[in-house]
């Protein structure tokens, strides 16, 4: 059974461990710039997010792609997947991407975007609160995260 990365805002504390965890699994270094998850956190509200690439069934980034360099997975079901050699760096699927989750890095020029750190996501793994957690991806964990992800698109149109 595929596995997702799921959400839970009410658990999570902004400490940003994922973020670190993130960047140090793929960059080899603390640099919480070149993290694939980046945790927001609203003040006033006193709430923070960890958000990441969604996998979304119906991919944005997918569809813009003039190369087909971002694309569905062939090997892990539900995944959308980034080939550097295909890309050409236009950023079409940074501006395609309705969670701003697909983003672009000046200092190494590739994308950033979650691959789940191919199946053990370093995010979820160092998380203190497990405000991010690595589950089987049934009907109803889905049903969840695609009304979450539904929440934040609404809140951060509202913020823009």
């Amino acid at each position: 059974m595929a596995k997702v990365l799921m959400i839970h805002p009410d658990k999570c504390t902004g400490c940003r461990n994922c973020e670190l965890a993130c960047s140090f699994e793929h960059e080899r270094r603390f640099r919480p710039a070149a993290s694939r998850v980046q945790a927001f956190t609203w003040e006033r509200e006193g709430i923070s997010v960890p958000m990441m690439c969604q996998q979304c069934d119906d991919a944005a980034c997918v569809t813009v792609c003039p190369t087909g360099a971002m694309h569905n997975s062939t090997t892990t079901q539900a995944m959308i997947d980034w080939d550097a050699d295909k890309c050409i760096r236009c950023r079409m699927c940074v501006i395609a991407c309705p969670f701003g989750n697909a983003r672009y890095d000046a200092a190494t020029s590739s994308i950033f975007k979650c691959d789940n750190c191919d199946g053990s996501p370093q995010c979820a793994a160092f998380c203190p609160t497990k405000a991010l957690e690595y589950v089987d991806d049934t009907d109803q964990i889905k049903a969840r995260k695609k009304a979450y992800a539904a929440k934040f698109k609404d809140a951060f149109q509202e913020v823009s």
